[in-house]
């Protein structure tokens, strides 16, 4: 007999763009009526890159949500060349900071202040080791020799590889994994490397982005991979193993900043990723692991109490695409997959 209604404790995304100013008050509402709590990414411009930097961003976050919301934003640092490690230690401390965010240098949107070589953070490192301070990674090397489809499977081992071998009791996160060579090296690492994974690349593979010419809404980086990738992905997320979690990476743009000549990088799915999971799950017929790979395991690898509330989705009709977001003269287009959505959210219950 088919599932047709499924309750989970209430998810959280742990992995989520939530950009600033008009954009933030626009966007916001999609993730706090689905999402109980979000590590939020820092790289708005200029980026979040100390402790007060992310203090003032978190009360921004808190002031643009609905007033009958349930959410809690769970702010990241910017890692520079030059960041200090005496303001990341007090941050974590004093609660502002959950974690830091490595961007090598030109790797995605707002990431020129990224990280340029990984010596200059050994202290740093030295310093988020010996406190338990996360560190999640955006893995990709900036090469241009390197072919785009491969830039995920040489930063592990150029640079991933390395840097858990020299800091082996750092806890890292492998953020929005695309990539079978991604999937195998958090599997052989011990219970202190994990990885996120998100609804698109578990969704479509590159041959989305070129079907009937330049789909520019398909476009994110890490950028989809070939069918082999998506597909152990799949298995990955569906495995029940703790080491993979939900994280949306939901970037939202303009259209006219999607649709133009040199278009910006990023899917926005907030509104509809609980969805699209929801079939990935459905279709690998292990609905049953839902709820440990949406609200469980990130919650327990972040060392945070599972979330009270429920959830609850159901099969019906096919998932229709919401209606584009108006932002002054523009607009945001939501994430929906060619192949149809027959999952929805169907109630959701905060406590």
């Amino acid at each position: 007999m088919s599932v047709l209604e499924l309750s989970i404790p209430r998810p959280d995304d742990w992995h989520v763009h939530l950009r600033d100013d008009a954009i933030l008050a626009k966007v916001i509402t999609d993730t706090a009526q689905t999402f109980a709590r979000a590590i939020v990414m820092p790289n708005l411009s200029p980026a979040v890159t100390t402790a007060a930097s992310a203090d003032r961003y978190r009360a921004r976050i808190c002031a643009a949500l609905p007033a009958s919301a349930d959410f809690t934003p769970l702010m990241t640092c910017y890692l520079t060349d030059a960041t200090d490690p005496k303001d990341l230690e007090v941050g974590f401390r004093d609660g502002i900071f959950t974690a830091a965010k490595l961007y090598p240098a030109g790797a995605t949107t707002n990431s020129h202040a990224g990280v340029t070589d990984l010596a200059f953070l050994d202290n740093v490192l030295q310093t988020m080791q010996r406190i338990r301070m996360p560190l999640l990674i955006h893995g990709e090397v900036v090469d241009p020799a390197v072919d785009i489809f491969d830039r995920e499977a040489v930063f592990i081992d150029r640079s991933l590889a390395p840097l858990v071998h020299r800091y082996s009791e750092l806890r890292v996160v492998l953020e929005h994994v695309t990539t079978l060579d991604g999937v195998e090296f958090v599997y052989s690492q011990g219970p202190n490397v994990a990885a996120t994974i998100t609804p698109h690349h578990l969704m479509i593979n590159r041959n989305a982005i070129f079907r009937g010419g330049i789909r520019p809404h398909f476009y994110c980086l890490p950028i989809a991979k070939r069918e082999e990738h998506r597909l152990a992905l799949r298995r990955a997320a569906c495995s029940g193993n703790a080491k993979f979690f939900l994280g949306t990476d939901s970037a939202p743009h303009l259209l006219s900043d999607k649709e133009s000549a040199c278009g910006c990088a990023g899917v926005y799915n907030s509104a509809t990723s609980m969805a699209c999971y929801a079939q990935v799950f459905d279709e690998e017929q292990c609905l049953e692991r839902l709820a440990g790979f949406a609200s469980e395991f990130g919650a327990d690898f972040y060392g945070l109490a599972r979330n009270s509330g429920t959830l609850t989705l159901r099969k019906g009709a096919t998932l229709a695409a919401p209606a584009d977001i108006n932002v002054g003269g523009g607009k945001i287009r939501h994430f929906l997959p060619d192949d149809p959505v027959s999952w929805h959210i169907d109630s959701l219950e905060s406590r």
